[in-house]
């Protein structure tokens, strides 16, 4: 997808950057439980960003992009902080203790986090009401498609705040990213932000002992690939696709990959995993996928 103003965005380009962020990020529940089931959770993905980052800052640096100023850079950090490390690095984190079910649930607030965000912001306005309708009906849907009270246990109390926690930092960066001063050309930015949250990752993994815990010769070739598809798909791909999306639409629009995803993860779980699929979680897809449509018609461009 090329840099370009909202009004010289295609139709096409829209639909295949929201192909990216519903399926590919959907995908990558799928993945980072295969990668962790034999890297430790904060070094794979400190690797994982700090390597899609560091390919995407140097190839377009030697095609001739500018060169980023000191005011970038800290937009990056905050960018990179803000979402690749307390977003994706929590909840990937969480997962140890809560069920990944019942994190994806928490995940999905993050839509509702942006509506009410951008309703208390100094000169903020209401929400349309199919906008809040279509974001709570979301939310029922997933609710049902996990369904904590039926044969799942839940994490500690802990645990799920933080996953809350990321979803709301999470929400906060991609407004946040609307306004940062970043390079001129926004791929630049992207990978500037990737390496500074794989750098952090990188350094958390280790101050919390992940790498006395590793070793290189127990590691599955599953969690290798896991972790390649994950760099290459996971971040250079769709996170790029998520961030040009969000200076394209509204980004109440763009934070649907959050009902959307869920949806992938559990057909996915079920053809890799071996995990269910009944009734329940079919009804609770299509609820999602009609709140979807509401968010969609009733959001008005910011």
């Amino acid at each position: 997808m090329p840099d370009q103003p909202l009004a010289k965005a295609t139709r096409s380009q829209i639909l295949l950057a929201f192909a990216a962020i519903y399926i590919i990020w959907g995908s990558t529940y799928l993945a980072i439980l295969f990668a962790i089931d034999t890297l430790p959770p904060f070094l794979m993905l400190g690797t994982r960003f700090f390597v899609a980052g560091g390919v995407m800052y140097v190839w377009l640096r030697a095609r001739g992009a500018p060169k980023p100023t000191a005011i970038h850079w800290r937009s990056a950090a905050i960018l990179g902080i803000l979402m690749p490390v307390f977003g994706t690095g929590v909840v990937t984190w969480s997962e140890q203790l809560v069920p990944s079910g019942i994190a994806s649930l928490l995940v999905a607030i993050v839509p509702l986090w942006i509506v009410l965000l951008q309703w208390v912001r100094p000169g903020g306005t209401r929400p349309a009401v199919a906008v809040m309708a279509g974001v709570l009906i979301g939310l029922g849907g997933l609710y049902l498609l996990v369904d904590p009270g039926s044969d799942k246990q839940h994490g500690n109390l802990f645990a799920e705040g933080i996953v809350l926690l990321a979803a709301l930092s999470w929400a906060i960066g991609s407004l946040y990213s609307k306004s940062a001063p970043m390079p001129k050309m926004q791929f630049v930015g992207t990978g500037m932000e990737m390496l500074v949250a794989g750098a952090v990752l990188i350094v958390g993994g280790l101050v919390t002992g992940e790498a006395s815990h590793f070793s290189l010769a127990a590691t599955s070739a599953k969690s290798w690939l896991a972790l390649l598809y994950l760099i290459t798909f996971g971040s250079i791909i769709a996170y790029t696709a998520y961030v040009w999306l969000l200076s394209t639409v509204a980004p109440t629009l763009v934070s649907t990959y959050a009902f959307v995803n869920p949806i992938v993860a559990v057909l996915l779980g079920w053809a890799f995993a071996h995990e269910p699929l009944n009734l329940r979680m079919i009804l609770a897809a299509g609820i999602i996928v009609g709140a979807v449509a509401l968010i969609t018609v009733g959001q008005k461009d910011e």
